[in-house]
């Protein structure tokens, strides 16, 4: 019979890992395009599924959520991912020229394992970019993206990935992420120089 401090654990164990569940389920419904009670059902038997079966140590949250960032998070997200469609839509019957494309190396200034994780499914989730590596070590991504063709376009793709990273660091990050994220930006105001940018593969 299970002990009570076994219990706890296991209880603690199932709210730690409650966050991930809902943005499993989530992503199942989004890779399915449905939101039906179907989806959901699914969803939740895949979610535990993966946690179980594919278990991985528990990621304690730091359970920071800033509710307002979090929704210029959402409404920003859904709007790029409208202009990704479009943008891809366009490319693919332009029959002129074909789309350049080009792998290209994002390093990350702020991210941990969680926000690693949430700037490479955004980067994915939004039509025209996949990431197709990720460099634990050194908080390196590196996402195969279409429509570029010069190194502007490649250093535009770059800021705008490192703009969603600030923006998840805003929303959900730790207090240290979000220290070092406002004194990297109190120095960009002053005129310092900011952080290095990586290359193109």
């Amino acid at each position: 019979m299970m002990s009570p401090e076994s219990k706890r654990s296991v209880v603690r164990d199932i709210l730690l890992q409650l966050p991930f569940l809902l943005w499993l389920i989530l992503l199942w419904m989004l890779l399915w395009h449905q939101f039906t009670p179907l989806a959901l059902v699914t969803g939740i038997l895949v979610a535990i599924f993966v946690t179980r079966v594919f278990r991985l140590p528990t990621v304690e949250l730091v359970g920071r959520v800033n509710l307002w960032y979090a929704l210029v998070f959402i409404v920003l997200f859904l709007g790029a991912v409208v202009m990704g469609a479009t943008s891809v839509a366009i490319q693919v019957f332009d029959f002129r020229r074909q789309p350049g494309a080009a792998i290209v190396e994002i390093p990350l200034r702020y991210a941990d394992d969680i926000v690693t994780t949430h700037v490479a499914v955004t980067g994915s989730l939004i039509p025209g970019s996949l990431v197709v590596e990720s460099d634990r070590d050194r908080r390196i991504l590196y996402l195969h993206v279409i429509g570029l063709r010069t190194r502007g376009d490649v250093d535009a793709f770059r800021q705008e990935v490192l703009r969603w990273e600030r923006r998840i660091v805003r929303a959900v990050g730790t207090p240290a992420q979000y220290r070092a994220l406002k004194a990297d930006e109190a120095r960009s105001d002053a005129g310092a120089p900011g952080p290095a940018k990586g290359g193109a593969r």
